[in-house]
């Protein structure tokens, strides 16, 4: 395994602990919320950008702007309301309808094939989720609302990231003045949609956590992990990290792992790795 694997590595490790983080910083609003880590790790990537002297890629075009700003705002501001609103661990487990979404939505975005292998992962990953908010299960009041928002963000992930094959001649240096841009946008909403809180010491510290780790050094690794090191291995390696995401949920006392839960996980990381692992057809010319 190469270096740049291993940075990728890194990010998936880093993502992981992304739902701990958010509620460690329980209490704090999510646009708020947002606005915090995003400006933390924006402020960080700028300072690395700056000291490397390339501080001219931030300048991009508005399609690359509002597809950059636009995918970071949107899927994280859903996923920090989802996990205010809703048990951690189902809310966790559903944002991670995302891989699979890209597998689905490949096909009418980018006119790849999807071959009935990769439809099979679709259907466990989804079979996952209905088990987590299907009939016997029981929650809080509210909850729909954060479960509803869980799915939107992986909608959100899945569209950004199939779209971002688009984006290619996007350099990673531009992600620290989107990080930035997603701060102003979230701290614009917080004004207008919540009530500010002052966050504590440990609100401050998930804060300043979130945004060194899963929302600032992430983003880098896995560029470099995608582009120098093995996609495939680290496209396999990908679909551990909702389970990786709810043990840790577990451990913490966040929520428990019983029989249903557990299985949901397996139905979609099974799923994910499922799609993830099935080849394209080989054309008759290529025989």
């Amino acid at each position: 395994m190469n270096t740049a694997t291993l940075a990728g590595c890194g990010a998936l490790l880093l993502w992981a602990f992304l739902a701990l983080l958010a509620r460690l910083a329980a209490g704090v609003p999510p646009l708020q919320l947002t606005a915090l880590a995003f400006a933390t790790g924006g402020a960080i990537a700028l300072g690395v950008v700056a000291a490397q002297g390339r501080l001219r890629l931030l300048r991009q075009g508005p399609l690359a702007w509002a597809h950059g700003v636009g995918g970071l705002f949107g899927y994280h501001a859903l996923y920090f309301a989802a996990l205010a609103l809703a048990p951690a661990v189902e809310a966790n487990l559903l944002n991670y309808l995302w891989p699979l979404l890209i597998v689905l939505l490949s096909g009418p975005i980018l006119g790849l094939a999807l071959g009935p292998r990769r439809l099979a992962g679709v259907g466990l990953g989804f079979a996952g989720c209905a088990l987590l908010v299907g009939a016997g299960a029981s929650f809080p009041p509210g909850a729909a609302w954060g479960f509803a928002s869980a799915i939107g963000c992986a909608v959100v992930w899945a569209v950004y990231s199939v779209t971002s094959k688009r984006m290619a001649a996007v350099p990673t240096e531009a992600l620290a003045g989107f990080c930035l841009a997603t701060a102003l946008l979230a701290a614009f909403a917080h004004a207008l949609f919540e009530t500010t809180v002052a966050p504590d010491a440990r609100q401050w510290l998930a804060v300043l956590l979130l945004g060194a780790g899963p929302l600032g050094a992430a983003f880098f690794l896995w560029d470099a992990g995608m582009k120098r090191g093995d996609p495939r291995l680290l496209g396999t390696l990908a679909y551990a990290t909702p389970v990786a995401s709810t043990l840790l949920l577990v451990l913490a006392g966040e929520g428990a792992l019983d029989g249903r839960v557990a299985l949901a996980a397996l139905l979609v990381a099974g799923g994910g790795l499922l799609a993830a692992t099935a080849r394209d057809p080989v054309s008759p010319s290529r025989r």
